[in-house]
């Protein structure tokens, strides 16, 4: 390999942003326009630096990683705000009309501020006697699949790697958006339902930070994976476990969309483009990536 690093730039308007970075090193497009990688030796941290300054304030994801084992064979996403572009508790709790109360909730645990599984009791509690039908309208009105969601998991398959879908959201939408994606597999919460309403409560144990983790390590291990090959992605503080041991242990880790906490920890960030930006990151090609 001619290079022990890789600079990842991807921004809507990479063309223009060419030229800045031209005496960085030769570019190679990935993606026309939008993406480009230019390999180096040296120091990761001194590179990324430069990288910001030469960007300036354009809206560009800028990261490096090194050149050896881009690709990845087992990917661990979050769904909510990662895959699909809601919070699904947010949503039940609209139509509940206790909105506020529960996002506000819902943006302090994924903010790190309060422990996720206290936090998702509280407000599962709160919507207790919401008809079962709201969570037909919220996945019917409400959960929509980000940009590049299918792209990046089919391109992932296709090139031999296992998918599953790690949520601290519940089972009635991940097996949803499990099939709506094309993950391999999902795991997630159990929502208690009382007739036809929901129950106020939750299966235990519930799936937080630590499980989300777990799963990670379990999918490597079940699948005969070393953790170098490992994708994991979210946007809460939940997530950051699983992404800060794939980044540490040769893998990736990546915030995408992230709150603040989550951003700076991770070291890999993806905060304006859209899924497609992962498999630039691991090095694919608009040609290789599937439809």
């Amino acid at each position: 390999m001619r290079f022990s690093h890789v600079l990842s730039v991807i921004a809507q308007d990479a063309g223009a942003l060419a030229e800045r970075f031209s005496p960085f090193g030769p570019i190679d497009w990935l993606s026309p326009g939008r993406a480009f990688d230019i390999g180096f030796d040296g120091d990761p941290a001194a590179m990324l630096a430069d990288a910001r300054a030469a960007a300036g304030p354009a809206n560009a994801d800028l990261n490096v990683m090194a050149s050896a084992g881009r690709k990845k064979m087992l990917l661990v996403s979050d769904m909510e705000s990662t895959i699909v572009s809601c919070e699904c508790l947010d949503e039940l709790a609209a139509i509940a009309g206790i909105g506020p109360k529960i996002a506000a909730i819902t943006e302090r645990a994924m903010r790190g501020e309060i422990a996720f599984e206290g936090a998702l009791r509280e407000r599962v509690g709160l919507l207790k006697g919401l008809p079962v039908a709201a969570l037909e309208q919220v996945y019917r009105d409400k959960v929509k699949l980000i940009g590049g969601a299918k792209q990046l998991v089919a391109t992932m398959k296709a090139n031999g790697a296992k998918t599953l879908l790690v949520s601290g959201g519940f089972t009635w939408f991940t097996a949803r958006v499990k099939d709506d994606a094309g993950f391999d597999e999902h795991q997630s919460n159990t929502l208690h339902l009382d007739g036809e309403v929901l129950a106020g409560t939750v299966g235990a144990p519930i799936l937080g930070r630590e499980a989300k983790l777990v799963a990670l390590k379990d999918g490597l291990a079940r699948f005969g994976f070393d953790a170098s090959q490992s994708l994991a992605i979210g946007d809460g503080a939940n997530d950051l476990a699983m992404i800060q041991f794939a980044g540490q242990h040769g893998g990736l880790g990546v915030a995408y969309h992230a709150k603040p906490l989550v951003r700076d920890a991770a070291g890999t960030a993806i905060t304006h483009n859209d899924l497609r930006a992962v498999l630039y990151l691991q090095g694919y090609r608009d040609e290789e990536i599937v439809a």
